[in-house]
């Protein structure tokens, strides 16, 4: 589900939170977190709703200026499905964006994302890639997915969804062409790096 900037803005402040969307079948539910560019928006309640039915005051708290507006606006698409009114709010700035300024780890901390990682390689299957990946994307910042998945023997889609599960534990960024490494995915690299050097030199 996608929204403008000025609609994000006035989700963010507030001043909007109800959305509309024609639907085949009802795509989102109430108790779903979307991360967005400006923060998490919460979905509070989906239901189907007649376009004839839309208040001015819920077409203005969806960022239309009527629901004149919006009934035009609606009409106007040969898109068929059931209209949904969405209820929604802020929840606040995506937490993935301090987990991943988080670079001072612990021991702990390196003990829990190693776990993490090595679930993630053991659930895969084309065997151990995140450690792969993490030095890849550390040696090649800002190159395009489908380059650096080729390097690796992966397909395109496959290694998006991987960046992506790295992403969730905060170590990893997107740009506009391909990703970087957070300061947590430094600090961790860095660090798991050291250690398998260490293993090696006392082997």
């Amino acid at each position: 589900m996608l929204f403008r900037d000025k609609i994000l803005e006035g989700i963010k402040n507030g001043s909007i939170d109800l959305a509309f969307r024609r639907w085949e079948r009802q795509r989102i539910n109430a108790g779903t977190n979307l991360r967005t560019s400006a923060g998490v928006v919460v979905i509070d309640a989906v239901n189907k709703i007649e376009l004839k039915d839309v208040t001015d005051d819920e077409a203005r708290r969806a960022g239309y200026s009527s629901s004149e507006e919006m009934i035009e606006r609606f009409e106007s698409f040969e898109k068929p499905g059931d209209l949904y009114r969405i209820e929604l709010h802020y929840g606040g700035a995506d937490p993935r964006i301090a987990l991943r300024e988080h670079s001072d780890l612990t021991s702990e901390d390196v003990e829990e994302l190693t776990k993490k990682l090595r679930r993630l390689d053991s659930a895969s299957s084309f065997g151990e890639w995140t450690m792969r990946v993490l030095r890849l994307i550390d040696e090649k910042p800002a190159v395009l997915a489908g380059k650096l998945a080729r390097e690796i023997g992966r397909e395109r889609v496959s290694f998006k969804a991987s960046v992506r599960r790295l992403k969730e534990l905060g170590l990893t960024e997107s740009l506009d062409v391909g990703y970087r490494l957070s300061p947590r995915g430094k600090a961790l690299l860095r660090h798991l790096t050291e250690t398998e050097s260490t293993e090696r030199q006392e082997s």
